[in-house]
């Protein structure tokens, strides 16, 4: 057998290395959960190797407590870049907001291209939902215009 097909057949494996807990948002010991990995991988326990191989045959579903992505998650992500851009909300948390209209016009027109491009092809709560994302988006940047940003 070649190292290639050799490389294939060992598989990989997943590692979670998010700082915080997804079940309780509370900051996890991310050394002692990676050893215990480690240690259970090098042991090679039936445990391990069933979570290889269902990560291996199904990848996406090794992160079972992720978020789906849907159209409309999707354009709410697009609407909170823009509303960061607006200085409706800060970039970083505890820090002061900026306004940057050049990057929130920048999104208010993938948004709006997004529009004239699923036109025909979304049900009616994400066709009404885009809209009023856009329209409540317009109006913030139209407002802030006024004020005298300059872009």
């Amino acid at each position: 057998m070649s190292e290639e097909e050799q490389g294939q057949s060992q598989g990989f494996r997943v590692t979670d290395r998010r700082r915080f807990s997804p079940e309780s948002g509370e900051p996890r010991s991310t050394q002692t959960e990676e050893r215990a990995a480690d240690t259970q991988q090098e042991s090679g326990s039936p445990q391990a190797e069933t979570q290889e191989t269902s990560a291996r045959g199904r990848p996406h579903e090794a992160a079972s407590d992720q978020i789906e992505i849907t159209f409309s998650s999707f354009i709410l992500g697009l609407s909170t870049q823009a509303l960061i851009s607006l200085g409706e909300i800060p970039a970083v948390p505890g820090q002061a907001t900026r306004i940057d209209l050049t990057a929130a016009r920048q999104m208010i027109d993938v948004l709006a291209m997004l529009q004239q491009k699923t036109s025909g092809n979304l049900n009616a709560g994400e066709g009404q939902m885009l809209e009023n994302v856009l329209y409540d988006l317009r109006m913030r940047y139209v407002e802030l215009k006024k004020e005298g940003h300059p872009a």
